[in-house]
């Protein structure tokens, strides 16, 4: 078992002692903790790369909507574990594994699931992005409310170089960047693009050098936003996500698509090929 310490420490009340505290799946896991203050930083961890299977996305979902539904909780901190990369998107190893339309399906709306339950989540989320996001990584930067990342969290959609698209996470994505970005972002399937890049297109609102600075302007913005009127909050909530209101329905449906896709023979070899490299 990893043992995850978060990376932005507060003086906190406990664990939360429900299902979705710390649970270990693939030598991964999810923990969450509420600070004295209100704040809840939620924490996940795969050893390849903050990858994410199916399971650690459901109960990421999980700890989302409990911390969402806590009355305790004023802010959420969204962040994953180690220095260097943020989230890697899918698992691969479970992706090779998908042998039908109903499992590929159910696989891809773990993300669905994950940036719904941000989006119906009533508190505000922001997200420490301390390194590269890949695929699904990018679309749960683009589902926090305010994105948070150090110079070296360069982004890449990588989805078409592999056979399949980032279809469920498009939405999220584009309501940050629009059209014009995500177009670009998604054809160079195999470039990263800069933090800089990001934040000029609005997937990060601020870019920190290091680090120590990204945590300490999460920390300074979390505390100001746990002292706002809890009320003016939830309802900046309701207003950021205004349009959304079919996407429980629009993200199942792009998940069929690429629950199909990444069943074909050039889906396969090309994710064989990936990981034999």
């Amino acid at each position: 078992m990893v043992n995850l310490a978060l990376a932005i420490k507060l003086p906190y009340i406990g664990t939360c002692n429900n299902p979705v505290d710390m649970s270990t799946i693939n030598d991964g896991n999810v923990n969450f903790t509420i600070s004295e203050e209100g704040i809840a930083i939620i924490s996940f961890y795969h050893p390849a790369q903050n990858s994410l299977p199916s399971q650690l996305l459901k109960t990421l979902a999980d700890a989302i909507y409990s911390c969402g539904a806590n009355p305790e909780v004023r802010v959420i901190i969204l962040q994953s574990g180690g220095d260097r990369t943020f989230c890697a998107g899918a698992s691969f190893d479970e992706l090779l594994a998908i042998k039908d339309e109903q499992t590929g399906a159910a696989f891809f709306s773990g993300f669905a699931n994950v940036i719904n339950a941000c989006r119906k989540c009533g508190k505000i989320i922001i997200a420490r992005v301390q390194g590269k996001a890949v695929g699904g990584g990018v679309g749960l930067a683009a589902a926090a409310d305010y994105c948070l990342a150090t110079e070296n969290a360069s982004v890449k959609l990588s989805e078409l170089a592999i056979g399949i698209g980032p279809f469920v996470i498009s939405p999220a994505v584009m309501r940050k960047i629009g059209l014009p970005a995500f177009s670009q972002l998604t054809i160079r399937a195999t470039d990263f693009q800069s933090a800089h890049w990001a934040y000029e297109k609005g997937l990060f609102n601020e870019v920190y050098d290091d680090i120590p600075a990204l945590n300490e302007a999460v920390l300074t913005l979390s505390r100001k936003l746990a002292a706002y009127h809890p009320s003016a909050l939830v309802n900046l909530k309701q207003i950021l996500w205004e349009g959304t209101g079919d996407w429980d329905s629009l993200l199942t449906e792009r998940a069929a698509i690429s629950g199909k896709l990444v069943l074909s023979e050039f889906t396969q070899q090309a994710l064989q090929q990936f990981l034999n490299k």
